[in-house]
């Protein structure tokens, strides 16, 4: 018993390095974690004193005890059963399945990231590519139910979009996307996940991925977690405001319960001078897919020309980057037949011919909420002369001050420099020429008419949109 037992150093340093895990692990990580936990909440208590919908309780939870939440709730677990009883496959298997998705969609929100990096990176990559102008936000977002879920929809223009919003509402609370799965890369996916983005598979067909993410966004609208998504799904090819395709919406609909919470929808209409991706997406359009050939070298390439251009004080900048907020659509308003938020919303009734929470109703919830953001697209200086290039007749300046004044009669939200017509047409049309869209004298160039196009597009289909009454 009490005999000496040789063995090699390599042996003995495994043991004590392991041991040294163990400790930290049992003994010293929890008392780690409990310090970092309190520090986060009392960063969280601090800045909810400056922001008009708080950080959610929902939000603090550690992501392992809401993965633990999503994959045994009832409804998840009905949705595994199902799934294994239609594919022939064991329980478990089906069960690990549904995990793995639940792992997937799951963010683990940091409001020490999210307030203390994405927000100051929001704000100085905002202020420094655009001039910034944001559009009256609607007075119906003061009369919103501190309660009410609010969900920001907006048209997808650019990826430069999460940025400019999240900026934009960061004096009101943390706002959680929905991501394609163009983020789901290391480490770029840890980043995203910790600022509370959760992924989604958009094209997915399978049925127990589906009702899996469904029941995620369900009790995160449940929960009051202020969300932003993008109805069309997919950043525009032709520049216009596109349909609104139902998945995420459904979810919404499908799990509202009228006698809970509040859904209320808020529209946002964002436009840009220069859409940072403009080529890549007319190019996607004429060939008739959705697959962008964008190459990493070119997209390093130009960023590190505009970084050196920025940092020699030698970048003008890509124009005006605007955002214009709707009046609030209340779901549990609109499923009742009635319009808006209190009195502040106009609009046809919201019943479906299905019923309430049925495929009618998210169809015209659809319509109702794209037809407001095509309402609050800002006007700026660049798609406005698009416009006035891609047809009419007679002096440029004429053309431009004609089509501003129509957009005034139809209520159009309009952010054009205030120095007057002259400094809008210039403002609008040097761009164009400087890349070679259109020449010195506003003549369209053969290679430039997809762009003049793209850049035209949300001001002619504003033109075109009907009032509601």
């Amino acid at each position: 018993m009490g005999s000496t037992v040789a063995v090699p150093v390599w042996v003995l340093g495994v043991v004590l390095l392991l041991a040294a895990v163990a400790a930290l692990d049992r003994v010293i990580g929890p008392g780690v974690r409990w310090v970092l936990r309190r520090r986060m909440e009392r960063l969280v208590a601090r800045l909810n004193t400056g922001l008009d919908r708080k950080i959610e309780p929902f939000r603090l939870a550690r992501r392992k005890d809401m993965i633990v939440r999503l994959i045994y709730d009832p409804r998840v677990m009905e949705a595994v059963a199902d799934h294994a009883a239609e594919t022939g496959v064991p329980g478990e298997v089906a069960f690990a399945e549904a995990q793995g998705y639940a792992r997937e969609i799951v963010p683990g929100f940091s409001a020490s990231l999210y307030f203390g990096v994405a927000i100051r990176l929001a704000r100085w990559l905002s202020r420094g590519l655009y001039r910034v102008r944001i559009a009256r936000v609607d007075q119906a977002l003061g009369a919103i139910d501190p309660r009410a879920t609010v969900i920001f929809v907006m048209n997808h223009r650019s990826n430069m979009d999460y940025v400019l919003v999240t900026w934009l509402v960061s004096g009101r609370s943390a706002i959680s996307y929905a991501v394609g799965e163009w983020a789901r890369v290391w480490p770029l996916s840890r980043l995203i996940r910790a600022m509370g983005a959760y992924f989604i598979r958009r094209n997915s067909r399978n049925p127990l991925y589906r009702r899996v993410l469904a029941r995620y966004v369900q009790m995160a609208t449940a929960d009051g977690k202020v969300q932003a998504i993008f109805p069309e799904g997919g950043l525009s090819l032709d520049g216009r405001v596109g349909a609104a395709r139902m998945g995420l919406l459904s979810y919404i609909v499908q799990g509202f319960e009228p006698g809970g919470r509040d859904v209320v929808f808020v529209p946002v209409g964002l436009a840009y001078d220069r859409v940072l991706e403009d080529r890549l997406l007319t190019g996607a359009k004429t060939r008739g897919t959705r697959r962008f050939r964008a190459r990493p070298l070119s997209i390093a390439a130009f960023g590190a020309r505009l970084g050196w251009r920025m940092l020699r004080g030698r970048f003008p900048g890509f124009g005006t980057a605007a955002a214009g907020f709707g009046p609030p659509v209340s779901l549990r308003a609109f499923l009742a037949g009635e319009t808006g938020v209190g009195e502040t919303g106009v609009g046809e009734t919201g019943v479906g011919e299905t019923g309430v929470g049925g495929t009618g109703d998210v169809e015209a919830l659809g319509r109702r909420l794209m037809d407001e953001i095509v309402r609050v697209v800002p006007v700026v200086a660049v798609p406005l002369v698009a416009a006035a290039l891609s047809g009419g007749a007679g002096p440029l300046e004429a053309r431009v001050a004609d089509l501003a004044a129509q957009l005034q009669v139809l209520g159009a939200v309009l952010k054009l420099p205030p120095q007057g017509l002259a400094q809008t047409v210039a403002e609008g049309l040097e761009p164009l020429v400087a890349r070679g869209i259109v020449t010195a004298d506003g003549v369209v160039r053969p290679e430039g008419a997809a762009l003049l196009a793209f850049y035209a597009a949300p001001v002619l289909q504003r033109l075109a949109a009907t009032r509601q009454t």
